[in-house]
């Protein structure tokens, strides 16, 4: 049975994604271009996103990974892989990433000249930040890529003895909401212990707290997944105990983080909450997404084929508009609402126009080569079953 209301996560979650690249030109965070008045409340709800949205992609993409387990062999599992991630991370470095690049080349005077005189003499020179070669936002998919192959071995194991040890024991400990720190214990140690020597680069060589952690919440989607007949019920039944546990951990987060100065004893303290928080709020939004979003819809079907060339594309546009707005010096609050709605719509057109339509251009952002169908038409007449 597919689960409606993993799409429903991975689009919400995809399209927090781009409202967050777009806060992040106006946030006084470092980023490619930054608009030259910020807008200063902004960072809290983006700090409250942050916390959980890229974790939560993970485990999402890890559950992902076990049902594209039930369709291959282990050869076409990795064939799949290869074409779905490795083909539009290739399209994005060489053609969606450098516009990035030179807007910001150009920005902060480091280039000059037009963008054919950028591409590709100087695109690819040296590695971003100190050269311009990068997959930027698109680190994300070679992560992906790593994963699947170094975790390959153990899935086939997993998908082969469904009634192993771990598994067994998975069931027996999430039956109580209060099992799920055990999958704390390892995130906690990454953040506490890796964290502070290896800050996060997303190079993939070297970045091992990156690694570690989102390894093994991708690691944890699968395993999830694979004991649902246990997880869906629980998230659902306690989803409220969970929602209450975000709530109070982030915000004695946020008043620590703002309130004490940063110590080895607070590093610590902190490394806990932010573990505690995102775990619930990953476990909430599980758990009200069973509850209310498990049902089809012709928007699900065409929100969900549309965000993969979303996400590739989204930040290039939002860089464009940016610079744009540089150059008319708009004041913040309409140059946060156009540089939103312009992502999102010029990111629609070129989706709608330039990939969704032509089999040939549609596998370059990983969608299957054939023409699109009438999504309407394969959308079920009645709500799957919750189980």
């Amino acid at each position: 049975m597919r689960r409606h209301d993993l799409d429903w996560i991975r689009v919400i979650v995809f399209g927090l994604l781009i409202l967050y690249h777009v806060g992040m030109f106006f946030v006084p965070w470092d980023w490619h271009i930054k608009s030259e008045t910020s807008i200063g409340w902004l960072r809290y709800p983006m700090l409250f996103i942050n916390q959980w949205r890229l974790p939560i992609l993970f485990v999402v993409s890890g559950m992902g990974t076990y049902y594209a387990f039930n369709k291959r062999n282990g050869r076409q599992f990795i064939l799949e892989r290869s074409k779905r991630l490795l083909i539009p991370l290739l399209v994005g470095i060489l053609i969606i990433v450098p516009p990035q690049v030179y807007l910001e080349r150009l920005v902060q005077h480091q280039f000059q000249g037009n963008y054919f005189e950028f591409w590709p003499a100087h695109a690819f020179t040296g590695v971003y930040p100190s050269g311009n070669f990068s997959w930027h936002h698109l680190w994300f998919l070679p992560y992906l890529f790593t994963f699947s192959l170094l975790l390959y071995p153990l899935f086939i194991y997993l998908k082969k003895w469904p009634g192993n040890r771990l598994g067994t024991w998975i069931k027996e400990i999430i039956i109580n909401p209060a099992g799920f720190l055990w999958f704390a214990i390892p995130l906690y140690l990454a953040e506490a212990l890796l964290e502070p020597f290896f800050p996060v680069t997303h190079a993939l060589a070297g970045d091992w707290f990156t690694l570690t952690s989102n390894g093994f919440l991708f690691f944890y989607g699968f395993l999830l997944i694979s004991v649902k007949e246990v997880f869906w019920p629980t998230v659902q039944k306690f989803r409220k105990r969970f929602l209450f546990c975000g709530i109070i951990g982030f915000s004695i987060w946020l008043f620590t983080i703002l309130s004490f100065q940063d110590t080895i004893y607070l590093h610590f303290s902190e490394a806990f909450l932010k573990v505690f928080n995102l775990g619930s709020w990953i476990l909430a939004i599980f758990g009200y997404a069973a509850h209310y979003l498990n049902k089809p819809s012709y928007s699900l079907s065409y929100a969900n084929e549309a965000v993969y060339p979303f996400y590739i594309l989204h930040q290039t546009v939002t860089i464009l508009l940016g610079y744009l707005i540089l150059r008319w010096d708009w004041p913040s609050l309409p140059a946060f609402l156009f540089l939103t709605l312009g992502t999102f719509g010029f990111t629609w057109l070129m989706y709608a126009i330039l990939i969704r339509p032509w089999k040939w251009i549609r596998p370059l952002f990983g969608l299957k080569s054939k023409k699109y169908k009438n999504l309407s038409a394969s959308v079920p007449q009645q709500p799957a079953p919750i189980k």
